[in-house]
């Protein structure tokens, strides 16, 4: 019998080859004594009702007496799983719009059936996901929304900084700055500018970088368009083949920003939230919804950006720019500001304010301020002034200034 016909308790008739027979000692079906007995069909009767036992709509005697000759009949069993299988194929019209959301539930599923055998690391995961979902809207673009307008928005540690630029520009950015991973990888691909005396190939600041890149397109022809898309999908692509066969010491691998450096594992998260942030202005200028990224990778860039607060206070500091700070030695307890994020990707933070290696704790709190965790990264994106960031303060008003300027000049370019 073939492989798929169905599988139902063994024959009660015996058959020959024109039609099933009733066992001997027992009643034709119809027959007094026997008000349940089968029905009894030649078998050129049995085979002219498949097509309706396929359609299921069959009488139940019909349906019994059908399904105990597919046992018996391998030509009928092969031609009952054609005609089931055929009548798969008939399905209501449904709508072409795919759900937004099936791409995730079928790579959850099938990640969750079969892991890769080299799976991407935690720590490399929301880099993954924000590039995987920019590369989504980037596939959907028209060949002249690549030309569309856009403004690259950062505080400059005193005011709002701007650089007009477009859709193409801005890949061609991430592209650049992307490059200072790749270098500390060793795979630099030439995205940034050429080293100085000195410099390695992965030198020069991200804004430096974005420069050498755009001044390399040609300025008489036509501007960049969707042929930027594929630089900056293979080198991502390659940063997380590596990392994903890298050692346990490649997270605390340092990637220099030109004036600071960040382990990498910081680094890739500092990507994705870049990603994020410009996929935002990219969606904006084509008109097209841009959600915020899941609440476990909103809380990891949260997180990422409150543990540098406390540097960029004391740089701020240094500057002239922020209020002095009380004496505090290291690793001791100091003056506090209870971050309270509040949404998807929410929690408390406890930020230092009188030293990077003094403790943020909660019984030396002087100030509290709360925010919306999206608020909260577009405030650390430059794309938010402080003065109208805070949905509640309280407490020290020159702390909690001090360190909203603080956390708008961790933006860039």
């Amino acid at each position: 019998m073939a492989g798929g016909a169905p599988r139902i308790p063994g024959p009660r008739w015996a058959a020959d080859d024109h039609g099933v027979l009733p066992p001997e000692g027992e009643p034709a079906a119809g027959t007094e004594g026997s008000p349940t007995a089968p029905l009894v069909l030649t078998h050129r009767v049995l085979q002219s009702l498949l097509g309706a036992w396929a359609l299921s709509v069959c009488s139940a005697e019909e349906t019994d007496a059908v399904e105990e000759h597919l046992t018996a009949c391998a030509p009928c069993a092969e031609e009952a799983l054609r005609l089931r299988d055929a009548v798969g194929l008939l399905h209501h019209e449904v709508a072409l719009d795919l759900d937004p959301l099936l791409r995730s539930r079928v790579l959850e599923n099938c990640l969750g059936r079969r892991p890769p055998t080299i799976p991407v690391p935690d720590w490399a995961g929301p880099y993954d996901a924000e590039t995987a979902r920019l590369d989504a809207l980037l596939r959907d673009l028209g060949e002249g929304e690549w030309h569309a307008p856009v403004e690259l928005r950062w505080f400059d540690g005193l005011r709002p900084a701007s650089r007009p630029t477009t859709v193409a520009g801005v890949i061609g950015h991430l592209t650049a700055v992307d490059g200072l991973v790749a270098s500390a990888l060793g795979l630099d691909r030439g995205a940034g500018p050429r080293p100085g005396p000195g410099q390695g190939p992965g030198a020069g600041t991200p804004l430096e970088r974005t420069e050498a890149l755009w001044s390399g397109w040609p300025e008489d022809g036509p501007p960049p368009t969707r042929a930027v898309r594929g630089p900056w999908r293979e080198q991502v692509h390659t940063l997380l083949r590596t990392v994903s066969f890298a050692g346990r010491g490649a997270p605390e691998l340092a990637v220099s920003y030109g004036g600071f450096a960040l382990p990498l594992r910081d680094s890739l998260l500092d990507r994705a939230f870049e990603c994020w942030v410009h996929a935002e202005d990219i969606a904006d200028a084509v008109d097209y919804r841009y959600e915020p990224p899941s609440g476990a990778h909103l809380h990891d860039m949260i997180d990422l950006a409150a543990r540098m607060l406390p540097a960029a206070l004391a740089e701020r500091r240094r500057a002239g720019l922020a209020a002095p700070g009380a004496l505090a030695e290291a690793g001791a307890p100091g003056r506090t500001l209870h971050l309270e994020i509040e949404g998807a990707g929410g929690g408390d933070w406890y930020i230092a304010l009188d030293s990077p290696a003094a403790l943020g704790t909660p019984d030396r709190k002087i100030a509290q301020v709360a925010l919306d965790g999206v608020e909260f990264c577009r405030l650390v994106a430059g794309h938010v002034e402080p003065e109208e960031a805070a949905a509640g303060q309280d407490g020290d008003r020159a702390a909690i200034r001090d360190t909203l300027l603080a956390a708008a000049s961790l933006s860039r370019m």
